[in-house]
């Protein structure tokens, strides 16, 4: 079972694996597939793929066939991923922009493009039924061509676990709402999430990163207002800094329940 800690870079990397095989499906033509001789509880499993490889290409498929074939598919590529995962390096499992952020040298272990070495690296602990799951189905010519195969995945996988998070709006004209309250046509200001008269004490107390003393949110003028009324500058910066925090707390849902009723008449 992959960790809660670790839940949504695996999800990252099962979408990245779903887009290669997902790919290499379409592509491919139909093939004589063979039973697989992994552990029995993915006999079943396996084999429902493999009718999906040769026969859900059939234009006379109904429907109901192919919403099956679809589930099946999902199911097989959720086993792979959840064989894939835990078998990768800790550090791996873990990239994120901010652990690069804290340890520079994780950019140059997991730069793209991968050699083969680096894929073969990564993969060394790789479980057997892996291969022989994707050899059995001709998802890969054999066994040793593994590598080729998912080279394409981790690195699609480290490329967006290690992009920095989006930007928050910077321009008005790009924010179309209050994010507490959810009022449109209302004049918005934005909200610094880490107060800028802080951001001295919060580097110095090591609260957060540099980069992310710029993030802002945009709030209609009363919300901003009341945000500033309920929390010390130092307070927002150490425990309120995201929306989805602010958002959380019991006097700003019923504030943002009250306020939220107040909306202007179209002129």
């Amino acid at each position: 079972m992959v960790p809660d800690n670790e839940q949504e870079n695996y999800e990252l990397f099962r979408d990245a694996l779903s887009s290669t095989l997902l790919q290499n499906i379409a592509l491919d033509t139909p093939k004589e597939r063979r039973r697989a001789k992994g552990r029995q509880k993915n006999d079943k499993r396996r084999d429902t793929v493999a009718e999906k490889t040769k026969g859900s290409r059939s234009e006379n498929a109904e429907d109901n066939s192919a919403h099956n074939d679809a589930e099946d598919l999902a199911e097989f590529i959720d086993y792979l991923s959840s064989e894939i995962f835990p078998s990768l390096p800790s550090t791996l499992r873990n990239l994120s922009y901010a652990n690069i952020q804290d340890d520079p040298s994780l950019s140059e272990t997991y730069s793209v493009p991968l050699t083969l070495t680096d894929t073969e690296n990564l993969l060394i602990t790789l479980p057997p039924s892996v291969s022989e799951s994707l050899s059995t189905y001709a998802l890969i010519p054999n066994i040793d061509s593994l590598p080729n195969l998912l080279a394409p995945v981790l690195e699609s996988y480290i490329t967006t676990a290690s992009t920095p998070p989006p930007l928050d709006r910077t321009s008005v004209a790009q924010a179309s709402e209050c994010e507490l309250c959810g009022r449109e046509h209302v004049g918005l200001s934005y909200h610094h999430l880490i107060p800028r008269s802080v951001h001295a004490k919060v580097l110095k107390r090591g609260w957060h990163k540099e980069w992310e003393l710029s993030k802002v949110a945009w709030l209609c003028r009363a919300c901003h207002s009341f945000v500033h009324k309920i929390e010390s500058n130092e307070s927002l910066a150490r425990e309120w800094f995201t929306i989805e925090r602010l958002a959380e707390r019991d006097d700003v849902k019923k504030w943002v329940q009250w306020v939220g009723r107040v909306r202007w008449k179209a002129r």
